[in-house]
């Protein structure tokens, strides 16, 4: 997920907002994913969607901002600038969850307390350059490729979207990206009708299967956001911010379908969410208009925060895990302070890594980087 945007084009500042609807949505369904005994009763059942939305909005966004600017850009060029925008709070995502990591050792994750400082170290430097680390660093027992900070795994995958756009795809007509499109929609919704859960879940271990699973959840969502920022021809639609928040909402909150008997039936769903239904809000969010000055800086504070609180969350959640596990049977009831209070705490250091550290060190890498 990225929010890279162009001073001589129009911006799209309901898109901006949408990224934080849905970055919201992510850190409630990481709250409740611990109250829940499988992938069947999880009270936010499709908040990992939001990743699939995220690549969505970030294929749409580049397509947007640099299709148009080969002609005077370098494919250093282009890497620089996204390593710019991305790669400071991938950074300190990885440092929040190091700092963390001895202070999460439970019932859940007896391998911390093991684990000599020297390896800490060491996959805290691997994972600040988004790079996966391997099984055989797995500090936490989850089988992470970032055990530091789980959501990396879909910033690695955002990079490989970077690079295959950069050194290649960008340069494909509209009839040759819809055809890798139609592919891509293909092989997601096999994956997602076919894996065992019934859905599109995964991509966070460093194997085969689940590479698999995060290379085909990156493919469609992001060349199918490059397809519509090339084709789509946004009209003015009113009302579209509250029409699209509420759509992700529904998508993402939307109670498991088909139950333990016909688990291909979610994968239906999520294939048409995400093939269909995503597209849709992207382009009603690029058509909308912005009506009064407090829905602009409501949006423009969400797609401020999006991206920070995506990175800053999970080192957070883990004590909240840690807690959940070494007090089993707790209940929402019970849980629900707390949690509130990881997403309240989540959100203010999501705006303060923003403007203490996150826009510092953009500014200061584009002086050094050029």
């Amino acid at each position: 997920m990225n929010n890279d945007s162009l001073s001589a084009k129009p911006h799209y500042p309901i898109l901006d907002g949408l990224r934080g609807v849905a970055a919201i949505i992510v850190v409630t369904f990481h709250l409740t994913e611990p109250l829940g005994t499988g992938h069947l009763d999880i009270l936010v059942n499709h908040g990992y969607l939001a990743v699939d939305f995220f690549f969505l909005l970030s294929g749409f966004v580049i397509g947007y901002a640099y299709d148009d600017r080969w002609h005077n850009m370098t494919i250093g060029t282009f890497f620089k600038r996204r390593i710019e925008r991305l790669q400071p709070m991938v950074v300190l995502g990885m440092v929040l969850g190091a700092i963390g990591f001895y202070f999460t050792d439970s019932t859940i994750w007896p391998l911390i307390h093991t684990i000599p400082l020297w390896k800490m170290l060491l996959v805290l430097l691997i994972g600040c350059t988004i790079l996966p680390v391997p099984l055989a660093l797995d500090i936490r027992g989850w089988q992470e490729m970032h055990p530091l900070n789980s959501v990396g795994w879909s910033l690695f995958f955002e990079y490989i979207a970077n690079i295959l756009y950069a050194i290649g795809i960008r340069k494909l007509s509209k009839t040759a990206l819809g055809l890798l499109v139609l592919i891509a929609a293909v092989a997601l919704a096999h994956l997602a009708i076919t894996s065992p859960a019934g859905d599109v879940s995964g991509g966070w271990t460093l194997n085969a299967e689940q590479v698999r699973v995060g290379i085909t959840r990156t493919m469609y969502p992001f060349f199918a956001g490059l397809l519509l920022s090339r084709t789509a021809k946004p009209t003015h639609i009113k009302h579209a911010f509250l029409g699209c928040s509420f759509l992700i909402a529904s998508v993402l909150y939307m109670p498991r379908i088909g139950g333990t008997d016909h688990v291909w039936m979610n994968g239906v769903y999520e294939s048409v969410c995400i093939i269909i239904v995503f597209p849709l809000i992207v382009y009603l969010g690029a058509s909308g208009v912005i009506h009064t000055q407090a829905e602009r800086r409501i949006c423009k504070f969400l797609g401020d925060i999006s991206y920070p609180l995506y990175l800053v969350h999970y080192p957070l959640v883990y004590f909240y895990v840690a807690w959940i596990s070494n007090h089993q049977g707790v209940t929402l009831v019970q849980a629900w302070p707390s949690a509130l209070l990881i997403l309240l705490g989540g959100i203010t250091l999501a705006y303060a890594s923003l403007k203490w550290y996150d826009e510092p060190v953009r500014k200061w890498l584009r002086t050094k980087l050029g």
